[in-house]
């Protein structure tokens, strides 16, 4: 086997990747290789557990991430690999569909888990499809096998001290036809929900905009950060967008989840599924919500929320 390869734009999502690499190369025997931009990401990478890291040469100012494509895909057509996962972000997916597009291969996006078949040694790759109410399972009989991998699907690697690995410099991107003229950041509204550690979530149950203040108060004495379902984003326009939860938001894996007034439709559990606890609260015994729920109170919202807090703060201060 000629090597299974991951990219990402960050080193967070890099190592995430290579832990849902490492267990597919062993089984392979397969070598695990990465692309880095710099030679202190790559040796991060190799202790990590990649046996080969790919060494992005720097772009020019004015040169877009895209620019990488055909190194990359002049780099697969030489090294052959048998898998490339790239983490699925927006530009992430869009390099994937172009490099893939350049190999004549299939690509399985969004993939959110998979399994080898080890008699065919292909993979198996799940992705949701019709808005989150099926599973479609796909395989790609070209090589290499690719997907992208919605960012958070797996922890990160861990480090191995010790660890050698070889780094190979790929030659510079070529100049792009693209030329960009002016940058102007989006202006962040919000926290980063995917790195809260406690989220509290408000769901068409609130009735009104400013009971949102409610969840806010709880996300507080938690230490936590408020998200919502996309009604609450897209329609009410109550909170940011960066900030809603579910197949076309956000996915999440706090270590614990609050749902407030949420009713659980697939849409949503999509991306909070992963959170080690899942706390529900909803009047509607009958929600479904309550199947993915850890724990669960069935109740007005605005009843148990406010005594919860006081609990909360009662407990803190013993």
């Amino acid at each position: 086997m000629a090597g299974i390869w991951v990219f990402a734009e960050n080193r967070e999502h890099t190592l995430e990747l290579l832990n849902a690499g490492k267990s597919l190369a062993g089984d392979l025997g397969a070598k695990l290789a990465a692309f880095a931009s710099s030679t202190q990401l790559a040796q991060e990478y190799i202790a990590h557990g990649a046996d080969e890291v790919l060494l992005l040469a720097p772009l020019a100012e004015d040169q877009p991430l895209e620019s990488y494509v055909p190194v990359i895909a002049d780099a697969a057509r030489t090294e052959d690999p048998e898998v490339f996962l790239i983490a699925a972000t927006p530009r992430g997916k869009e390099i994937a569909a172009r490099v893939a597009a350049r190999l004549n291969t299939g690509l399985c996006s969004d993939c959110s888990g998979f399994e080898l078949d080890k008699e065919k040694k292909l993979l198996k790759m799940d992705r949701l499809f019709f808005g989150g109410l099926a599973v479609q399972t796909v395989m790609c009989t070209a090589r290499p096998q690719m997907a992208t991998i919605p960012p958070r699907t797996f922890d990160p690697a861990t480090e191995q001290e010790g660890r050698q690995g070889t780094i190979k410099e790929l030659p510079p991107a070529p100049s792009s036809g693209v030329q960009v003229l002016q940058r102007t950041p989006k202006t962040r509204e919000a926290v980063d929900i995917t790195e809260a550690k406690i989220v509290v979530c408000v769901g068409r149950g609130v009735a009104k905009q400013e009971d949102i203040a409610l969840a806010k108060e709880l996300a507080k004495v938690l230490g936590g950060e408020v998200a919502c379902s996309r009604p609450i984003a897209e329609e009410l326009h109550w909170l940011p967008e960066e900030v809603y939860l579910g197949i076309s938001g956000k996915k999440v894996k706090p270590d614990l989840y609050v749902g407030i007034g949420i009713s659980g439709q697939i849409q949503h559990v999509t991306g909070i599924r992963d959170s080690k606890v899942i706390f529900a609260i909803n009047r509607d015994e009958s929600a479904p919500i309550f199947e993915a729920a850890d724990y669960g109170i069935v109740g007005d919202l605005y009843k148990v929320v406010p005594q919860l807090i006081e609990e909360f703060k009662s407990a803190l201060k013993q």
